[in-house]
């Protein structure tokens, strides 16, 4: 057998050169590893597929770990929270909603009950017409062509409210107390 392997090694290497031999070695182990990565993209439904666990990168959340999260009793439902028809109550309702929910510590809702007094506020002013569906940064820029003075604190408010709902960022007790100043100032402004 080793008589047989070595003639026919040295046959193959008087026709190919031993390093370009080596190289497409390589090439077809490459070839090889990449289709068994992608085995089941490239294999006809006719043939079995063999299930391979896939890495998948960890998805981070600040503070980068996931937080489990309290189940707690719903709020005594004083206002439809779901989808985007604000409900027509007056502002102190919302504020009142908000300051509940805060005290037992469900900040972000806190925050979103807190930014939906802003908009009510200046939806009975006038300031604004309610459109279902406004984004915060378009509420504020509608806002702040009507009346400039209120651009600045409900710019701030929706950078809390986005950092809170879309950044996925932990509420606390700090982001309700800056939403309780921008709605003072806002108010103030409106007055």
């Amino acid at each position: 057998m080793s008589r047989w392997w070595t003639e026919g090694v040295a046959a193959f290497g008087d026709v190919v050169p031993l390093p370009l031999a080596a190289l497409a070695l390589l090439l077809a182990a490459a070839l090889a590893g990449a289709g068994w990565y992608w085995w089941p993209r490239w294999v006809p439904r006719r043939f079995p597929r063999l299930r391979m666990p896939r890495l998948r990168r960890p998805r981070f959340h600040w503070p980068f770990r996931r937080r489990k999260r309290d189940v707690q009793e719903p709020v005594r439902p004083v206002l439809d929270t779901s989808g985007d028809e604000l409900p027509d109550l007056p502002a102190a309702a919302f504020v009142s909603l908000a300051d509940r929910l805060a005290a037992q510590g469900r900040y972000a809702e806190a925050v979103r009950e807190r930014l939906r007094a802003m908009v009510r506020e200046l939806v009975d002013r006038q300031v604004v017409e309610h459109r279902p569906g406004w984004t915060v940064s378009e509420l504020a820029g509608a806002a702040g062509r009507a009346r400039p003075v209120v651009d600045a604190p409900l710019r701030a408010a929706g950078g809390v409210f986005s950092e809170v709902w879309y950044g996925e960022r932990p509420a606390g007790a700090q982001h309700d107390q800056r939403m309780r100043e921008l709605s003072d100032q806002l108010h103030r402004a409106l007055s």
